[in-house]
């Protein structure tokens, strides 16, 4: 994505910030020293900028921004909670961990008591009660970025493969996941060098994501094994894999980002949040030889955030407000045109700077246009409070069909029943 530059509108902002806005958001303690904030995240969540910015329209703030990787946050979050002790002052929640968290809701500050229900026309009003309890009195997080989804492909592998390289008439190859697969069964007898796509974990996550509900009812009830959908994911994700289509790599490991650099897949689905995790992992040489396409079953949702400020803290007023201000539809609009992270809230994902935004990266994609598209019609996937428990059981069951291990149905069968005990 091509970068932003902060520049002379940003100037203006932190100016207005810094006049009207230090004394709401607290300027210092009570002994006139330092508030100090601190923000945990996983992966890029496009706040360096924004961070130095708010910083300095608000001379009484330090912030110390925290990053980790995704598999460990949510475990060290999880820890520290229960310790009491050692989380940041405004920690990221990812979507499929939420439900997790609401159960530990009484770690947490109630948002509410700061004023966010005002807010809650911002956001899209799924992207909003996924971040509540309590039938909405109880506010866990402000919604961050959501993960309105594509497929992202190379073209120079396609063209090798005398597959259509033009995003639209690549986006034609598959209206549905059966056509998906057999876009795949052509690419391969074409090139059986090169595999079809990075891994069977990303498309069948992908295919989950386009129902309403999956391993769990809205009831909270474990319905994988009675659910005809987790099956029918399960089966074609699984399909290529038996083909040996599939790079058999774990989503954004470091194995990921050699076989990027290397060429050696062709597709991977992709949520908005997912072309800056390319872009690094493929770099500068491979610019403009990935494309976006739109997927198969029309979109879906795939990720996105919130951010929660744990009762630990000592400045949980700063925190919020720090939230808030990151939160923000300018601030989110912001961070996609950075990072392509797509906003959750309506008034960003809409606006004409956003849906104009195009992707030099990726052959001048009309990403805004792409993303927010999916964005409008986007139905989210019932999230269970052990959904982050069973979603393992599943991968893992994958990857065995990808390495040889198993079948397909014994492998299945294997994971309905670990992901039973898991759920229990």
């Amino acid at each position: 994505m091509s970068r932003t530059p902060v520049g002379r509108a940003a100037a203006v902002i932190a100016i207005a910030m810094a006049a009207t806005m230090t004394a709401a958001c607290g300027g210092g303690d009570a002994g006139g020293g330092k508030v100090e904030l601190s923000i945990g995240v996983f992966s890029d969540f496009g706040y360096d900028n924004l961070i130095k910015e708010y910083q300095a329209a608000h001379p009484g703030v330090e912030i110390e921004q925290r990053k980790v990787k995704m598999e460990q946050h949510h475990t060290q979050l999880a820890t520290q909670l229960a310790g009491g002790r050692g989380a940041a002052d405004i920690v990221a929640i990812e979507e499929g961990n939420v439900a997790q968290f609401r159960q530990s809701k009484d770690k947490f500050v109630n948002l509410a008591d700061y004023g966010a229900q005002d807010l809650k026309s911002q956001w899209a009003a799924w992207k909003w009660q996924q971040g509540t309890a309590d039938g909405g009195n109880f506010v866990l997080g402000l919604g961050t970025d959501m993960g309105s989804l594509a497929v992202c492909y190379r073209r120079d592998l396609f063209e090798a493969a005398g597959l259509p390289v033009d995003r639209e008439a690549v986006g034609a190859l598959w209206p549905t996941w059966a056509d998906f697969l057999a876009t795949a069964d052509r690419f391969t007898a074409a090139t059986p060098n090169v595999k079809f796509v990075d891994t069977a974990q990303n498309v069948y996550k992908a295919i989950l994501d386009q129902t309403e509900e999956g391993y769990f009812a809205k009831d909270d009830s474990y319905i994988a094994d009675r659910n005809p959908k987790v099956a029918d994911a399960f089966e074609l994700a699984a399909g290529l894999g038996e083909k040996k289509q599939t790079g058999a790599l774990q989503p954004f490991s470091q194995d990921w980002n050699v076989a990027l650099k290397q060429a050696s897949f062709a597709t991977t689905t992709c949520p908005a949040w997912a072309l800056a995790l390319i872009k690094a992992g493929a770099g500068d040489e491979a610019a403009g030889k990935w494309d976006v396409a739109a997927a198969p079953g029309g979109g879906g949702n795939w990720g996105g955030s919130f951010l929660a400020v744990p009762k630990q803290g000592k400045h949980p007023k700063e925190a919020y407000e720090l939230a808030k201000w990151l939160t923000a539809p300018e601030q989110q609009k912001r961070i996609f045109k950075e990072t392509g992270n797509l906003p959750s809230e309506p008034a960003a994902y809409q606006d004409p700077e956003v849906t104009s935004t195009v992707n030099e990266y990726f052959n001048k994609a009309p990403v805004g246009r792409i993303f927010g598209n999916s964005a409008q019609s986007l139905k989210p996937t019932y999230r269970g409070t052990k959904d982050s428990k069973v979603t393992p059981v599943f991968n893992n069951a994958l990857t065995r069909v990808e390495t040889g291990k198993q079948s397909t149905s014994d492998s299945f069968a294997q994971a309905l029943q670990e992901a039973r005990d898991a759920a229990e």
